[in-house]
């Protein structure tokens, strides 16, 4: 779920400051903010915020309550060379920069689904955990009838040698 929009004219470093603020956020509570931020960045992010709501509810039937915004990418576009005058027939070179700018939004149900994979992977480390345990107390029970083997042998052997000495 994502909205592109390119060559827009505005410098990306003034772009990138207002992404910056709304980045990791509902989306919701970012279009809350760039609606009362008085920078044409904000207006131009604001529509793009916008259309991408729109696209995530329209085509992916998702919840606008449930998307949040996963990245914001501002990059350069192409610079428009342009010309001042000065004094004395001299010109001064104007760069008027554009800017590419991408918003992905994902929803908040798959960082839900994250969640819970984590809690199974916990669960699943834990019963191993736990088996391992188990195993380690087989294997002390094992050593200890080895041991009491062993010494009933011992105890058979010295049994046998004093019958001989007799």
């Amino acid at each position: 779920m994502k909205a592109i929009l390119r060559q827009v004219r505005i410098s990306p470093k003034k772009a990138n400051l207002i992404a910056g603020i709304i980045r990791e956020k509902s989306a919701e509570e970012a279009l809350e903010i760039l609606k009362y931020m008085p920078k044409k960045a904000a207006v131009i992010l604001y529509k793009l915020l916008f259309s991408a709501v729109s696209n995530a509810t329209n085509n992916f039937k998702q919840k606008k309550e449930d998307l949040l915004i996963s990245k914001i990418l501002v990059t350069n576009g192409p610079i428009y060379k342009r010309g001042q005058s000065h004094s004395k027939g001299r010109v001064t070179s104007l760069f008027k920069r554009t800017s590419h700018i991408k918003i992905e939004l994902e929803s908040n149900f798959n960082s839900n689904q994250e969640i819970e994979e984590a809690q199974i992977k916990t669960n699943v480390k834990n019963e191993k955990s736990e088996q391992e345990n188990n195993n380690k107390e087989l294997s002390k029970n094992n050593n200890e009838t080895n041991l009491e083997k062993s010494q009933k042998n011992k105890n058979l052997i010295k049994e046998d040698l004093k019958e001989e000495k007799k």
